[in-house]
């Protein structure tokens, strides 16, 4: 099975330039904990994320309010991402790797496409286990949560 068969296609950004306020608004819109950091109006060329997570830990560390904190400031660059035409075992095996829950799709010249989740992946292999077709196997989606819930090893 190919990512592009399970990815969500309508997927919102920000830019690095916008609040977090900006990136919490879309968040509360579209019911997720993560939003693509784009470039170009017309292009959504993706260079970073930011996750609830990121935030909330900003605000706190900071201590200051979500509009006065840049997405830029706070975002998550060197990310992982994968291709709409790549198996969706190998985004997986990406996630457990980088011990994400969630990667973006995007197309050659790195231009947003959608975004691929675990959660996309688990349904997936809910709907089939009842079924003789075995493309996405609910053992390995176990196994990719658990990896991406081991603490990391924090590099001194």
């Amino acid at each position: 099975m190919k990512v592009g068969q399970l990815m969500t296609k309508e997927v919102a950004s920000c830019g690095p330039h916008d609040s977090l306020e900006e990136a919490a608004r879309i968040m509360w819109e579209h019911d997720c904990g993560f939003v693509p950091v784009t470039e170009g109006l017309e292009q959504r060329r993706v260079i970073g994320i930011v996750t609830d997570r990121d935030a909330c830990m900003a605000c706190y560390t900071r201590g200051a309010a979500l509009r006065q904190i840049r997405v830029g400031d706070v975002m998550s660059t060197g990310i992982r991402c994968c291709k709409a035409v790549d198996d969706v075992a190998a985004a997986e095996a990406k996630m457990r790797e980088a011990q994400v829950h969630r990667l973006p799709v995007v197309d050659e010249s790195g231009q947003l496409q959608g975004v691929i989740s675990l959660a996309d992946i688990a349904r997936e292999a809910g709907r089939e286990a009842g079924s003789k077709r075995r493309d996405v196997a609910a053992r390995e989606v176990g196994e990719t949560l658990a990896a991406i819930r081991q603490p990391r090893e924090i590099s001194a």
